[in-house]
């Protein structure tokens, strides 16, 4: 019986791949080029001539390996196929079942890139120990995975865990990149950030660390203005916290996870970043003194070849 597994995250640049132990201890890792011309119809024969080059290279025979497991930029359907996958060029494929065929049968499972980020959380990161997670990304997007019984919960249309996508601002009149208006991902993302500072700068006199940066502002300095104790940047972070506290509340009153994990670039801000999404979140959740804590992610850039991984051990 093999001991050994695959994990593999398919991003628009490169395809990160990771070879673990089934105990969840990361062996080896690269990165194979994604080449996504002639609609991304390389990539999967890259990938498995990669793997099958690492394992003969490390003389590490196939049948010491269980599975793989790929993470996807986009909706997986429960058969593994994916309609399209706007980042790679990819319609109407299946990804899973092709890189099974390419590597002799070895059973390979696929779910979206947030999803399985979440489940490598849950597996080695912030949220080890848990079994009920809801991992945010606050990343250039807003990202998110919902894991119930240390399982992906992908949804019927593959929509479950797009956080950043709840309508949460009536106000907003901007558009976001899905086509709907006042979402989460257009206050709590690192370029919602920045946006949310301009517009505080624009409609105030107001003296603030804030405008030596001017329009190129980035979410980065806003927090560190807010962290010195800046009041300008201190309302802009306030708004975001209202806004992402209101939507975990809500998501705390559908699913109740034992842990709300945040990751991507903006959870850089660590402690001050949960105080300031918490108090609103728990303002918003007066029903219940005993509710999900908000921890910090920990496996940064590897979660998704973790969680591609943890997918194959079920």
């Amino acid at each position: 019986m093999g001991n050994k597994c695959i994990g593999i995250d398919v991003g628009g640049t490169s395809v990160k791949v990771g070879l673990f132990e089934t105990t969840g201890d990361l062996l080896l890792k690269w990165e194979v080029p994604t080449r996504k011309e002639e609609g991304g119809k390389y990539i999967i024969g890259d990938v498995a001539a990669s793997i099958l080059k690492t394992l003969e290279e490390k003389q590490i025979p196939m049948e010491e390996v269980v599975g793989a497991g790929l993470g996807v930029p986009g909706p997986v359907m429960p058969d593994g196929s994916v309609e399209v996958c706007v980042n790679l060029g990819w319609h109407n494929v299946n990804p899973g079942k092709e890189l099974s065929e390419l590597l002799g049968g070895l059973p390979v499972k696929s779910g979206n890139d947030a999803n399985v980020a979440a489940l490598g959380e849950m597996w080695q990161g912030g949220g080890k120990g848990f079994d009920d997670i809801v991992m945010v990304t606050l990343g250039t997007g807003v990202g998110g995975g919902v894991i119930i019984g240390q399982k992906i919960i992908a949804g019927k249309h593959g929509l479950a865990g797009e956080i950043g996508h709840i309508h949460i601002r009536d106000e907003e009149t901007e558009s976001c990149n899905c086509g709907g208006v006042g979402c989460v991902e257009q206050i709590s993302s690192a370029t919602g950030i920045a946006r949310e500072a301009r517009r505080k700068m624009a409609a105030s006199d107001a003296p603030s660390a804030m405008r030596e940066f001017g329009d190129d502002i980035t979410a980065k300095d806003v927090l560190d203005a807010a962290k010195a104790g800046d009041a300008l940047a201190l309302e802009t972070m306030e708004v975001v916290g209202h806004y992402l506290g209101l939507a975990l509340a809500q998501i705390s009153m559908v699913v109740d996870p034992e842990v709300f994990v945040l990751g991507g670039g903006v959870s850089k801000a660590g402690q001050f970043l949960i105080d300031t999404i918490y108090k609103h979140y728990d303002k918003y959740t007066p029903i219940s003194k005993n509710k999900s804590g908000i921890v910090l992610a920990t496996l940064g850039n590897d979660a998704g070849i973790y969680g591609a991984a943890r997918q194959i051990l079920d």
